[in-house]
């Protein structure tokens, strides 16, 4: 593929190639290549093996750690109701951060070398090549990461008892997050719940890329007018 007299050569590691599109890359990106086959990322073994996770290790990994912040409240005395009612709110917490993080940051327009290269990194990679089934959720090394600053926000905005149902909730949040995307891209649903929302995900990628930021819900797109148009026939997959 050509843009700005570069070549993207698909048969090499793509990351340090990307950003030399310029200008074009913003075009290049969101042209899907729609194989399951993912690309190669990095000349380094290493490097490459930390940029693919298989979607289970998610839930393995994080659904422990949810447990034991939702114990730590109710361990400091607050009671069962107030615990679900607070693990709740941060599962809503977490779906208003999902939307203005996809909205905001993953679809950031970017035009220099270095801003390419991380926005293909972050999520450019995803609107390339949907259908990698290995590069559909977070991997855990950088969540174990992104949950410090997190962890520190809520400690500092609600109290030592409501804290941790809070955080658990909303970690909860991200667990449903990244199991939602791999299935609305890989299940094959049968009921209309699920398979409206695939639809509504795919649309995403496929016909119109600047709406539909929502996964696990369109509530905040209908909150902020960002539901796209409706149109009979919308690729599904």
């Amino acid at each position: 593929m050509v843009a700005q007299n570069f070549v993207v050569d698909l048969n090499k590691p793509l990351v340090f190639q990307v950003g030399h599109l310029g200008e074009a890359y913003q075009e290049w990106v969101h042209q899907p290549i729609v194989s399951k086959e993912g690309p190669r990322f990095f000349e380094n073994d290493v490097l490459e093996f930390l940029t693919r996770t298989v979607w289970w290790a998610v839930p393995v990994i994080w659904l422990p750690v949810v447990c034991w912040f939702i114990h730590n409240s109710v361990q400091l005395g607050l009671s069962c109701p107030r615990v679900a009612l607070f693990v709740v709110i941060g599962i809503l917490i977490w779906t208003l951060l999902e939307y203005s993080l996809h909205r905001f940051l993953f679809h950031i327009e970017t035009k220099t070398y270095w801003w390419n290269t991380l926005h293909y990194l972050l999520h450019g990679c995803h609107h390339k090549h949907p259908m990698d089934g290995l590069r559909l959720v977070f991997p855990p090394a950088a969540t174990a990461i992104l949950l410090f600053p997190f962890w520190n926000l809520v400690k500092l905005l609600s109290t030592p008892v409501v804290g941790p149902a809070l955080f658990g909730g909303g970690l909860l949040g991200y667990v449903m997050y990244d199991c939602t995307h791999y299935y609305v891209h890989h299940g094959q649903p049968k009921t209309e719940v699920p398979r409206n929302l695939k639809r509504y995900h795919l649309n995403h990628h496929f016909r119109i890329q600047n709406k539909g930021f929502g996964i696990t819900s369109s509530l905040w797109d209908s909150v902020f007018g960002t539901l796209p148009p409706t149109k009979e026939g919308a690729k599904s997959m």
